[in-house]
Order: structure tokens, then sequence, then C-alpha cells
């Protein structure tokens, strides 16, 4: 029987270390599964998130030889065997133990996003073209597996995550994804761009698309959430006529 080898981080906030395990291997094995081997043979305590094991619930996220990823969806035959895989927490967040990462920083955030505003609360009379459907299905996909937040450099390596500071934050791409799918809901009526620009800092992202590349739902995230919220953002702030408007008029 085929054997790997997987060096899984052990430790909590105050720091830790890899520790190696030999793992069998048999056909259709995931990082998960190995994980779930490694508890029951070696190490009762090791320390992971997880819920649904079919890459729906996004809790197993973690980082496979240094690449972010639901352990449930990667497979060990997409390895060299040979050589030992690393598996660590997602890096953008806090240790909290092992493989498990206190992400709670990001339902802070969501708590500042304004919710659905229908115009109409009367459902009866809403009418929907399928376009407008499936625009806002596509961000409905989201499993909240925080890739995309933990691969994003400005969160990752700038760290803007300053709640007491808008200047120093950046909600990161899934709440871009979340504020898109409201404001491109055909039936909602509320305004958040001001908030997009002055508090989610959507002017830190200069789209490199990592995120999108990292989304296990295939959600385009910088295609069709980011850039259409930027360019939301310039029509009301910056475009050159309602400037000019606004100065003859007095009005914002």
């Amino acid at each position: 029987m085929a054997e790997a080898r997987l060096k899984v981080y052990r430790g909590d906030s105050g720091g830790g270390q890899y520790v190696e395990y030999k793992v069998p291997v048999e056909a259709g094995m995931v990082i998960l599964d190995a994980i779930h081997y490694i508890q029951g043979a070696y190490a009762p305590d090791l320390a992971v998130r997880w819920n649904c094991k079919a890459a729906k619930c996004g809790s197993c996220s973690g980082e496979v030889n240094g690449k972010p990823s639901l352990m449930c969806k990667t497979r060990l035959d997409d390895f060299d065997l040979s050589e030992p895989i690393e598996v660590r927490p997602i890096k953008t967040f806090p240790v909290v133990k092992d493989l498990v990462t206190d992400v709670s920083w990001n339902y802070e955030i969501n708590k500042r996003i304004v919710p659905f505003t229908p115009t109409n609360t009367n459902t009866d009379e809403w009418k929907i073209y399928q376009d407008d459907v499936d625009r806002v299905q596509e961000f409905r996909k989201c499993i909240e597996c925080f890739l995309c937040q933990n691969v994003c450099h400005v969160l990752r390596n700038h760290d803007k995550k300053d709640l007491d500071d808008p200047k120093h934050l950046f909600a990161g791409p899934r709440f871009m994804v979340r504020i898109a799918s409201l404001e491109m809901h055909p039936m909602d009526g509320a305004n958040r761009v001001p908030f997009t620009k002055n508090e989610a800092g959507i002017g830190y992202c200069n789209i490199t698309k990592c995120c999108t590349e990292v989304c296990p739902e295939d959600i385009h995230i910088t295609d069709n959430a980011i850039i259409p919220m930027k360019e939301r953002v310039v029509d009301e702030f910056y475009d050159p006529v309602l400037m000019i408007w606004r100065k003859m008029t007095g009005k914002k």
C-alpha cells in the first residue's frame, strides 16, 4: 500500500512546529481523510475544523504545500508521495490551535453591511428578469471558506483589518461579493456605494485576481463583483459631469 508523509502544523497562538506523520493511502483519499487518520492513529488532540466533507460548508480551509485549499477537495493522488505534504492553517487569520484559525473578524465586517432592503415588500409584485437572477446567483454560491480573504495580499501582507480605522481597513473579496450581490439585486433599494468606498476600502484592491484563482465555487470575484463595484464608486464620486453639476447646484 502506498504511503504519504504529512507535515502537519501543531501549535497555538503562541507558536508551533511541524510534525510529520505517515499515512497509508487508499484510492480516492483527500487531505482531510489523511488528517482524520492522523487523529485516529497518532494524535487525537489534533484540532481541525470540518463539517460536510463535500466542499460545500467551507469549514476545512487550510494551506496544502503553500496553496490555499479546501482539505476535503484536495486529493492525495495529485501529489508526489515521495515528498512530504505540508499542511498548515490559513495564514491571514490568527491560529487558535493546530489547523483551526479565528475567522471572527469576517463576521464583524459582515455586520456592517446594510442587509437586503427591498423597494417593494409585496413579493407578489416582484418581476425579475432571468439575467438579473443569474447575475446575483453566482455570488450566492459563496460557501464562506475565506480562502479568498486568506490569499488577498491587502489582508495577508498589509494586514488591513483595523475595525476602528477605515483608513486601515479592507473588507476583502468575500465581502465585495456580498456587497455586489445586494447592490445588483433588482429589488434592493439601499445604496452601499459610499460604504464600499469609505469603509470597506475597495480602493485598496488592485485586481490581481488571486482571490478568483482560489475560489472553490469558481465565482468570478474580480471580474463580476469587485470591478463593477469599483465602477459604481467612480460613477458616484469621480464622474466629472456629476462633479460640475454638484458644484453648480450645491447638491450631493
